[in-house]
């Protein structure tokens, strides 16, 4: 036994063949034996966050769906948990590379591609404000290169006064990228807003809500925007 419950849900998205999700079954499992997760900073409390399936990453998912796969386009999830909007993309033949701070998303990744028939796709280790340095020894290999399309969902959860997640995301940028974050309308998005445009990013918002006949019915209403950055005329990668 792994030291924690898991389940298989069914996810459809407009577009796309429906997907099987292995998952956690809530949000009252934890198994850090090794302390592999306490080291990287993951409290019990949020360690199973990454293994639930949230209606924000459905709403990123269905939006990666209706977007045309761009030949020689890489794009990179971040935060990505079980990956859902990743595992959209890949089935759609985008060239994506999930990426995760916690030590189980990798094996949950690689369960979910086989249990739906997919090839394998890129996973890396992505925390930002950690040096890549410091990663405890069998970390993932990290997140490395420029991407074009960066995407996220729900990742303003808590207080960055440092600025770390923008920062991570204009390290790994390229030039003339876009960034798609949808954000269940969380109170730390103004300041998240300014650090992006401080590093020279323009932002659209788009609101969402679970009217639009984009994701599974069955999956509680929501409410949010789609944060949309792309970098200001003349600013390059850095």
């Amino acid at each position: 036994m792994p030291g924690y419950q898991t389940q298989q849900e069914t996810v459809a998205i407009a577009g796309v063949a429906d997907l099987l999700i292995r998952c956690l079954l809530d949000r009252q499992q934890f198994a850090d034996p090794l302390g592999e997760a306490h080291r990287l900073g993951i409290s019990s409390a949020s360690w199973p966050l990454f293994g639930l399936l949230w209606p924000s990453g459905a709403k990123l998912a269905a939006r990666l769906a209706l977007r045309p796969v761009a030949a020689g386009e890489r794009i990179l999830e971040i935060g990505c948990g079980l990956a859902l909007a990743s595992l959209v993309g890949h089935r759609r033949g985008a060239d994506v590379t999930a990426s995760d701070c916690h030590p189980m998303a990798g094996a949950f990744l690689l369960e979910n591609l086989r249990i739906n028939g997919l090839l394998p796709m890129k996973y890396r280790h992505g925390q930002w404000g950690v040096p890549a340095d410091t990663m405890p020894a069998g970390t993932a290999p990290v997140v490395d290169g420029l991407f074009d399309l960066i995407i996220g969902s729900d990742l303003l959860y808590e207080r960055d006064q440092q600025g770390n997640l923008a920062a991570f995301i204009d390290l790994h940028a390229a030039a003339g990228a876009e960034v798609w974050i949808v954000d269940p309308d969380r109170g730390n998005r103004p300041a998240f807003n300014r650090q992006m445009a401080d590093l020279g990013f323009d932002r659209q918002e788009e609101r969402l809500s679970h009217s639009l006949p984009d994701v599974d019915p069955a999956l509680p209403a929501y409410k949010g925007r789609l944060l949309v950055y792309r970098r200001a005329s003349g600013r390059g990668a850095r």
